[in-house]
C-alpha cells in the first residue's frame, strides 16, 4: 500500500498540553497551549507559538516573562477551560492555587507536577501567531513525580493532544531506551 496526498495542514503527534501563565493588566491569566516544544540545551529553553490575539500573548509582551506548567491528566476539566475562554472575560485564575518564583510576573500552578518560570529570549511574528522562544530559568516539581530526582513520565500523567480531532489523551507504555534501542544496527 502506497502514500496519499493529505491535508498539509498536518500536526505532530501526540503535542504535550500545558498551561502558559502571565500576569495580564496586573492580573494572573493562564491559557492552555498544545504547540509547545524545547528547543535549546544549554542554556535550557523552549518555544510556545500562541495566537496574537489571545490575552496571554498581550502579559507575555508587556512583561517578558511567563509560566510554563504541565498538568496532570486529572485536570482535564479545568485545563480545557482554560482554552475555551478568554481571560478577558473570566478569571481563569481563580481555577488553581498560585506561587511565584523568583520571577514575579510568572504565576505558576500549584496543582501541577511540573511548573517552570521563563524570560522571553526572542519573539518571532509569524502570520498570525507569536513564536515565543524562553529561557527555563528555573523549575519546580511535586516529589511524589520524581523518580531518582528526575521528572517520571508515568507518575506526571501528562495530557497530549492531537489534531484536527481535537482529543485529549494520555502517556502510552513504554517502547524502548532513548539512544539505546538502535546500537544493535551499528555496524
Amino acid at each position: 500500500m502506497g502514500k496519499i496526498r493529505i491535508n498539509a495542514n498536518v500536526f505532530m503527534y501526540p503535542m504535550p498540553v500545558v498551561l502558559v501563565g502571565a500576569i495580564v493588566m496586573g492580573k494572573p491569566n493562564f491559557m492552555a497551549v498544545g504547540w509547545i516544544s524545547r528547543v535549546n540545551a544549554n542554556p535550557p529553553m523552549l518555544a510556545i507559538g500562541i495566537n496574537k490575539a489571545h490575552h496571554t500573548s498581550k502579559g507575555i509582551k508587556d512583561n517578558g516573562t511567563f509560566s510554563v506548567n504541565i498538568p496532570s491528566a486529572d485536570m482535564l476539566d479545568r485545563v480545557d477551560h482554560c482554552g475555551l475562554v478568554s481571560g478577558r472575560k473570566e478569571d481563569k485564575a481563580s481555577l488553581f492555587r498560585i506561587f511565584y518564583g523568583d520571577l514575579k510576573t510568572a504565576p505558576l500552578v500549584d496543582e501541577c507536577p511540573i511548573c517552570m518560570e521563563c524570560k522571553v529570549f526572542d519573539t518571532i511574528e509569524l502570520p498570525s501567531n507569536y513564536l515565543i522562544i524562553g529561557q527555563i530559568m528555573a523549575a519546580f516539581a511535586d516529589e511524589k513525580c520524581l523518580t531518582n530526582d528526575k521528572p517520571d513520565v508515568s507518575k506526571i500523567d501528562p495530557l497530549t493532544l492531537t489534531m484536527p480531532d481535537n482529543r485529549y489523551w494520555r502517556v502510552g507504555k513504554y517502547a524502548g531506551a532513548a539512544w539505546e534501542a538502535g546500537r544493535s544496527l551499528k555496524a
